[in-house]
């Protein structure tokens, strides 16, 4: 019999985990990307000789990356340089007074005290509660399928003694008291979508994973990781096509065929996993006729999460004192999110994380030069904001307030410079409402209440990224693929069940871009 056949929608790092793990079950994967290179989020801008990754940098838990590798029979260190970072984050006051957060216990405790030395052991209390949440929310649930509400039952009590019902605020201020000091332990969540203010507890575990595994950052920039991961499936067979547009999922009998691509190419699959924004799969790549649970008026009614403001920009003159990763907290904490969450306004002032990579590889600039990206959480699309009118005069705010603190005669010495809005997020990623990480990340959104993995609606269709359990950020994203790996038969089981293609499908194959074809233009 042949060979079970899956199709790959995206080729995010979702997207790219769950190829590995259907090829290592043995499944002929096409994988297709309507962009002109792979990464989804993870793109690389290049332009000017400097080299911009698009979306995520800060890499934690860098064993779920290696075992990608090591379940194809390869080693991730052969092929890709990963860098421990330090300080972590580098956090910046409005006021000019900074924490470097670090994975060093001991030099955590000064920081603290620098700030109220009273707190330093209700920090210690908190890294334990965080490590408490980490045992039970990454250890034992980010891989678990939640495909029924027992599935959620069955937890309710362990969540309930790790107070998931507190926000991740709630769950810092109860052990820190220090009004800056909670901010420094309670912004994690803008890093996955989420309001620190509404976000369950359960985020709090990014604490200690941190604490654990520490922060990195690949040599050349995120791109090599999505690099490598397609040089890796390559390698094993499975084909990438970029510049391929899906333009309907095909069900035939409630299940999932295949999928249709813009100009009319229909790919038959045994299966299709969706790296798609989980929204945007179900309103736009559905027929209404195919959805019962996840209808247009379910998906619109859901909370979204913020999106951002980018804007990518290389310098011909170095800034040394600016740390790899930098926060720069604005004048309001819990206003500011408001604004940008409930009220959904465009407000005057921001908090902005600048993203230095040349500082761990100055190999992503000209020499004497530096590569930056800063991003602003800014509302969604449904804030009615013009940002075909906005962007440039809001970059050239970001730009003033980066050159009074941090970046002196920034205005200066920008040579290269490209901008990425909500409405980028919403016609070239394909996100709704143009969110930054799909839906916001609230307790009545998580697990079981987010988009499954296995849809609820089409059988043989699965869902990995942002959108589905467990959620944004790389390592979440990367256990969405294992997830779903739980759930997909291996090659001789899905064999018995094979739905065979009609003999009048077309297929014609138009012309289009393949990884190889990239790097050699590239």
């Amino acid at each position: 019999m042949r060979t079970p056949h899956a199709v790959v929608i995206g080729t995010g790092f979702g997207g790219l985990a769950a190829a590995v793990r259907l090829v290592a079950k043995g499944y002929r994967v096409t994988m297709l990307e309507r962009r002109d290179q792979p990464g989804g989020r993870a793109y690389v801008y290049r332009q000017d000789g400097f080299v911009f990754d698009g979306g995520p940098t800060v890499i934690t838990a860098p064993f779920l990356l290696e075992e990608l590798w090591s379940l194809l029979g390869e080693r991730m260190e052969d092929h890709i340089d990963m860098r421990p970072v330090s300080p972590f984050y580098r956090i910046r006051f409005h006021d000019g007074e900074q924490f470097d957060y670090t994975g060093d216990a001991e030099a955590m405790r000064e920081e603290i005290a620098k700030f109220e030395p009273k707190d330093v052991e209700g920090y210690e209390d908190f890294v334990e509660m965080s490590r408490k949440i980490f045992e039970t929310g990454f250890d034992k649930l980010s891989h678990v399928p939640f495909n029924s509400f027992w599935d959620m039952a069955k937890i309710a009590p362990d969540m309930v003694k790790l107070q998931s019902y507190r926000t991740v605020y709630g769950l810092v201020s109860k052990f820190v008291k220090n009004e800056k000091l909670r901010q420094v332990f309670s912004f994690h969540p803008l890093l996955v979508g989420g309001n620190p203010f509404k976000t369950t507890s359960i985020y709090s575990l990014i604490a200690f994973l941190e604490r654990k595994w520490g922060v990195y950052f690949p040599m050349g920039g995120t791109g090599e990781l999505v690099k490598g991961l397609c040089a890796l499936l390559e390698r094993k067979g499975a084909e990438i096509r970029c510049s391929s547009t899906v333009e309907q999922i095909l069900v035939r009998e409630g299940k999932a065929v295949g999928v249709r691509l813009e100009g009319g190419e229909e790919i038959h699959a045994d299966l299709v996993v969706s790296n798609a924004d989980s929204a945007w799969t179900y309103k736009h790549l559905l027929d209404p006729a195919d959805r019962k649970r996840w209808t247009d008026a379910k998906v619109d009614k859901q909370r979204y999460s913020m999106s951002l403001f980018v804007w990518y920009f290389g310098t011909d003159r170095k800034y040394e004192d600016v740390a790899h990763h930098t926060i720069l907290l604005g004048p309001r904490y819990k206003g500011l999110l408001d604004d940008i969450f409930e009220k959904k306004i465009l407000a005057e002032d921001f908090s902005l994380y600048l993203h230095r990579p040349t500082a761990t590889d100055p190999s992503l600039a000209p020499e004497g030069h530096e590569a930056f990206y800063v991003l602003s959480p800014v509302p969604h699309l449904d804030s009615g904001v013009d940002w075909r009118e906005q962007a440039e005069p809001y970059r050239k705010k970001i730009e003033a307030y980066l050159e009074k603190t941090v970046m002196p005669d920034l205005s200066k010495h920008v040579v290269s410079s490209h901008m990425l809005t909500p409405i980028g997020f919403r016609d070239e990623l394909l996100s709704v409402k143009g969110a930054a990480f799909g839906m916001e990340p609230v307790l009545t959104q998580s697990a079981y209440f987010r988009p499954h993995n296995r849809s609820e609606d089409v059988e043989n269709l699965f869902i990995v990224g942002a959108g589905t359990h467990p959620g944004a950020g790389v390592p979440g994203v990367l256990s969405s693929a294992k997830v779903m790996d739980k759930m997909v038969p291996e090659v001789e089981a899905a064999r018995r069940h094979q739905v065979e293609p009609k003999a009048e499908t077309p297929v014609t194959a138009p012309e289009r871009k393949t990884v190889p074809d990239l790097q050699r233009s590239a």
